[in-house]
């Protein structure tokens, strides 16, 4: 067995295994933990087919490519297995591209396995359309329910082939916590919003937000420059990558203005030393200009991407990060570029000089975090546990952080602190620790990691890097020193401590927010990005910056990151993405599957089979039906995931409770209600069966299961109704659903006040 860290890597050894020697076609099982950093996949089969190689086209082999092409399609072969907490992002398409992975990018493959009408490039096309079309909807009806409903039946079929899905909230409403241990109590966050700095009349979050909306970023779209009559000779991308040079730019500038309201955010350290590298970056290019000026010998431009300056885990970066492109100053108004850029320079030098004086002994935040840390120290939330997990997005303000606190919370509180990042050295304040990934992890957390350590850790800073597939469940006290703005960032940070198996009763969380209202904080946002896309827009004489997409985009935002003020919420709650929990109902046939190994005769068992059980919070008084169409006719359309099985739950007041389009939330509270439990309930079935007469007098569930068939042949006919005005085949003229003939029943499942 490997265990290796990235694919891209060759050098070096893991576990043991010198990588230069390994020959990756041996392995004929590949398991990918947060499989999601493939979701943007690659060009793995397109040039191929043409005999096109992407050496020949200058582009570097990425590492989606490499796992394709050197570990799953060569030597034997290759099963994969893929786990993520958020396999789909925005588009159907993450899910896709990680499918690839199992199928070799070769569709006909999964094709075959799966036995659809339908092939898996259609599927997912449909599913992607329907997403889009979806996504556009106002929030109020921009539900779960809407798109599960509008989604094809084969996209189902596909995903319960190819899925496992579990979540936190799942597994503690419908498994056994004590026999798979419990996750621990959330405590409400704190949400703490410390000022910039502590010195009178100094220059505060806002007034630094102010300059940098007036600023340009001229220095990196030097093709707004370039003469119209030269323009096409700049169109494509050097490197063949299809990114216009335009595009490119365009694109950096905006990833550097919100980068910088970012990296404020963060720590001033980090937005000082950000201001200080474009600084001398504008500097060395008018130095460029000015000696071309002088002696006109040949100079070109390459706009540089400080790696360093992005949150290294942002993936919004990765279309910018290898692409260059040159462009000559004889071919631009480098004139007026010179001007634009050294305006830039001169606002950035004015920040910089009020930044001057805002030093680690006046930053408000940084003193705050030591006199949390030093609280909860004194105060720990679990009996002996002073552990403390601190995340940045940023590697400068990590390495800030460690260097103005490690020495103190040694000396002063008698504890160890460590730091990890993903581009800088780990650090440590055990004399003569091995630093590694690994020892820093398992000193920190060593229960967890079933490690032996001579001194443990108790303060670990650390970018997102380890916010993903890491178990650090003995820490109970996370704080987020900045807020990502991507809200699942922040529910990942926490899942790292937020772990079943926890021997932490409670867990906290502590947010440190902006100095500035959430609403204004939002607006901000918008306004920066809005700004750094205006060049494009006044060519359309467009005067709106922002689509009305990105402006229900900001409100999206703004309630999820309210929300968070507030309380934790599970990945699945959000509402940022797909949650692929509402896709499938693998699980249950996995239950099924357990069953019949238990109780083979179970085709054997008679028709008309009923228990009762009591009501809980999830499952009022009613009856849940289950039932089998014979002729085949109500599932014209394809809705049903259980055809030709049917499922209706239907209260004792006639109220449909949940219809049969729905089986996977019926079947998650008969599961609620049933599982585990090996004999019936004695006190309920005595009142029932006084009820009914031992079962003479069942009138009153005769009628409820007519209702809950009328229920079905009403959305049959209203689904009709719709199909004569929509695109596509009707199915108005197919079948025709008589009713209970059309119906046997299988069971049903009474359920009863306690």
């Amino acid at each position: 067995m490997l265990l290796h860290p990235a694919p891209t890597r060759d050098r070096g050894e893991s576990n043991g295994i010198n990588l230069e020697r390994l020959n990756w076609g041996n392995y004929d099982l590949i398991v990918i933990d947060e499989s999601h950093n493939f979701r943007n996949g690659g060009n793995v089969d397109e040039n191929e087919e043409l005999g096109i190689r992407d050496e020949e086209l200058g582009i570097r082999e990425n590492r989606y490519q490499r796992l394709m092409r050197r570990v799953i399609r060569q030597g034997v072969k290759t099963k994969v297995l893929m786990l993520s907490a958020t396999p789909v992002n925005n588009r159907f398409n993450d899910l896709k591209n990680q499918l690839q992975l199992a199928y070799e990018g070769h569709a006909d493959n999964i094709n075959a396995e799966l036995d659809l009408d339908k092939d898996i490039d259609e599927i997912f096309r449909n599913a992607q359309r329907v997403y889009n079309k979806w996504a556009k909807l106002d929030a109020t009806e921009r539900t779960t329910e809407r798109l599960l409903d509008d989604l094809d039946f084969e996209f189902f079929q596909m995903l319960d082939a190819v899925t496992i899905a579990r979540s936190r909230s799942h597994i503690m409403k419908y498994y056994d916590m004590k026999e798979i241990g419990k996750f621990p109590r959330r405590l409400a966050p704190i949400s703490k919003r410390p000022k910039l700095t502590d010195l009178d009349s100094a220059i505060n979050f806002t007034d630094i937000a102010t300059q940098l909306d007036e600023l340009n970023l001229a220095i990196y779209t030097p093709s707004l420059y370039v003469y119209d009559s030269l323009k096409d000779e700049y169109a494509i991308d050097y490197e063949g990558s299809g990114i216009s040079i335009d595009g490119r730019e365009k694109g950096l500038r905006k990833l550097m203005a919100t980068n910088l309201l970012k990296r404020l955010e963060s720590s001033v350290n980090s937005f000082r030393l950000t201001l200080e590298r474009i600084c001398e970056y504008i500097r060395e290019t008018i130095a460029k200009i000015d000696e071309y000026d002088k002696t006109r010998q040949e100079k070109s431009i390459d706009v540089e991407l400080f790696d360093e300056d992005f949150d290294s885990q942002d993936s919004e970066t990765e279309p910018f990060s290898t692409k260059k492109a040159k462009i000559r100053l004889r071919d631009m108004d480098y004139i007026r570029w010179k001007r634009d850029i050294s305006s830039d320079l001169e606002k950035f030098n004015l920040l910089l000089l009020m930044l001057k004086d805002i030093t680690p002994e006046h930053d408000s935040k940084l003193q705050m975090l030591m006199s949390d840390l030093k609280h909860k120290f004194s105060n720990p939330i679990n009996p002996g546990n002073k552990k403390v997990l601190i995340f940045t997005a940023f590697a400068d303000t990590a390495n800030y952080l460690y260097d103005c606190l490690a020495d103190r919370i040694k000396t002063e509180c008698g504890l160890n602190t460590a730091l990890i990042t993903g581009s800088t050295e780990g650090r440590c304040t055990i004399k003569k620790f091995a630093l590694s990934f690994n020892n820093v992890l398992s000193a920190f957390s060593p229960r967890s990691k079933e490690a032996k350590v001579n001194e443990e850790i108790d303060v670990l800073i650390a970018t997102d890097c380890i916010s993903e597939g890491q178990n650090l469940q003995d820490c109970d006290y996370l704080i987020c020193y900045d807020i990502h703005w991507n809200p699942v960032r922040i529910i990942q940070r926490f899942g790292r401590i937020d772990r079943i198996g926890s021997k932490n009763e409670v867990i906290q969380l502590m947010n440190y927010w902006p100095d500035i209202e959430l609403d204004d904080y939002i607006q901000l946002k918008g306004r920066v990005e809005s700004r750094m896309k205006a060049t494009v827009l006044t060519s359309t004489g467009d005067d709106n910056l922002l689509s009305a997409t990105e402006k229900g985009d900001l409100e999206y935002r703004r309630n999820q990151l309210r929300r968070l003020q507030e309380e934790v919420v599970d990945m699945e709650d959000m509402d940022t993405g797909i949650n692929i929990m509402d896709l499938g109902l693998n699980e249950f046939r996995l239950d099924l599957l357990t069953y019949i190994k238990q109780h083979p005769d179970i085709e054997h068992a008679p028709f008309g089979m009923n228990a009762v059980v009591g009501e809980t919070s999830m499952a009022k008084p009613g009856v849940i039906y289950v039932l089998k169409n014979k002729n085949n006719a109500v599932n014209i359309d394809h809705k049903n995931l259980l055809h030709p099985f049917y499922m209706v739950y239907i209260s004792d007041d006639g109220e449909v409770i949940c219809d049969h389009l729905h089986p996977k939330h019926l079947l998650d509270i008969m599961r609620l209600l049933c599982k585990g439990k090996g004999d019936y309930d004695r006190q309920l079935c005595k009142v029932f069966n006084k009820e009914t007469k031992d079962g003479r007098k069942m009138e009153k569930y005769s009628e409820l299961l007519q209702q809950a068939i009328d229920s079905i042949v009403q959305i049959k006919e209203e689904s009709d109704i719709d199909s004569l005005f929509s695109l596509g085949e009707t199915t108005a003229l197919k079948g025709e659903i008589k009713g209970l003939d059309d119906f046997e029943l299988i069971t049903f499942l009474i359920v009863r006040k306690q």
